[in-house]
């Protein structure tokens, strides 16, 4: 089959600037093109770059894009944007995969020899999928996200399959093999530095667990981009964190860490955290967060909030702690449990990494290339 794939307007592929959405079809297209396939993935383009390369078997077309914007707005214009200057880019195809938000609205009418269109729902949709009627197949990365779907456009439910995110298990799973650590105990958060992740309760929440005086020494280590333009929250807001516990802040007991934008120095990443927490806000933001994925195949217990984006993967006390949202006292109470029990540590992030086996990519992979291989049959049967 041809298969191209859309990416958004603000990170380039392959992913050197990150992106969890730009991480994970950037391997499934790899592994498409090794299976034989010919993909074509379009892209931001990016300084000292050609516009047009193969490389790991895929094709790679390149057009300007736009940092991403504080304001929604500005966001949907830029998308809006992006999606009418593909259209002259879009090379025919089978199938045309996508995460965008307005090329699915109007690519079907304009050039129907771009393929069937795949929408794959990474983020919950704002009420956008009921002007999907072109689209062949709507991709849920969670079960959440396929609710919402058949409530915002049920006309168009027969079309739903819920398509979880793949995980590099293989590295990642490598990256576990570590021996038991030794105070201070890690505590890790990976991903966007913004106010939606939760970041202000889980700031609060050590300042909690400072205060408990029978604990193994820890520290926590928060990961990712601050700057706006690659969805960070600003240097205001870790302005405002540091504020919250200056005291904690100045000693290094809470510490801020480079984003990784490489996959093996981020597995190494994982390699030294002793558990990661997760305590996102964005009910209606999240749709199936990798980095949480991502941790479970490392071997690293996590705690997460009791949000329904996790409820495909997560159980309480089987393979996770999961706590209420924006409810410091309780994620207080999960990190002081799970730091002062190693044995529960152990048990929880043997039971995850043994679950998250069924999203390994080429899992995933196959999937993808079972349901495009029925979409396309179908359609010239």
């Amino acid at each position: 089959m041809k298969i191209t794939i859309v990416m958004g307007f603000f990170l380039p592929v392959p992913p050197v600037a990150g992106g969890a959405v730009e991480k994970l079809w950037w391997r499934l297209a790899a592994i498409f093109a090794k299976r034989g396939h010919t993909v074509t993935i379009l892209s931001r383009a990016h300084p000292g770059w050609p516009e047009d390369e193969i490389t790991h078997g895929v094709r790679v077309l390149r057009q300007k894009g736009w940092d991403h914007r504080a304001s929604l707005w500005q966001n949907l214009l830029l998308d809006a944007c992006w999606g009418i200057k593909a259209l002259g880019t879009l090379p025919a195809a089978d199938i045309l995969v996508t995460n965008t938000v307005a090329l699915p609205v109007f690519v079907r009418r304009l050039k129907p020899n771009a393929g069937l269109l795949v929408v794959n729902l990474n983020r919950f949709p704002k009420g956008q999928v009921r002007w999907y009627g072109g689209a062949a197949r709507l991709q849920a990365a969670s079960s959440v996200i396929a609710a919402a779907v058949r409530a915002q456009a049920p006309a168009l439910a027969g079309r739903l399959r819920v398509m979880p995110n793949p995980v590099n298990c293989r590295l990642f799973a490598r990256a576990a093999q570590r021996p038991i650590s030794n105070p201070p105990l890690h505590i890790g958060y990976i991903g966007r530095i913004h106010p939606e992740k939760g970041l202000v309760s889980l700031i609060k929440a050590v300042v909690r667990l400072s205060r408990i005086s029978d604990l193994p020494a820890w520290r926590l280590i928060l990961r990712g981009p601050v700057d706006v333009a690659h969805g960070g929250g600003g240097h205001d807001f870790i302005a405002g964190l540091r504020h919250l516990a200056p005291d904690l802040w100045a000693k290094g007991q809470i510490a801020l860490a480079s984003p990784l934008f490489d996959e093996a120095q981020l597995a190494s990443a994982y390699q030294s955290l002793d558990l990661f927490c997760y305590p996102t806000e964005a009910e209606k933001g999240e749709a199936h967060p990798v980095a949480v994925l991502e941790a479970m195949a490392a071997g690293v217990p996590v705690i997460a909030s009791n949000l329904p984006c996790f409820a495909d993967q997560l159980r309480n006390g089987a393979n996770a702690l999961l706590v209420p949202p924006a409810n410091p006292p309780a994620l207080a109470d999960s990190l002081a449990r799970l730091l002062g029990d190693a044995e529960l540590r152990q048990q929880l992030a043997a039971s995850a990494q043994e679950q998250i086996w069924a999203l390994d990519d080429e899992v995933i992979a196959t999937q993808h290339l079972d349901d495009f291989a029925f979409l396309h049959s179908s359609s010239i049967s």
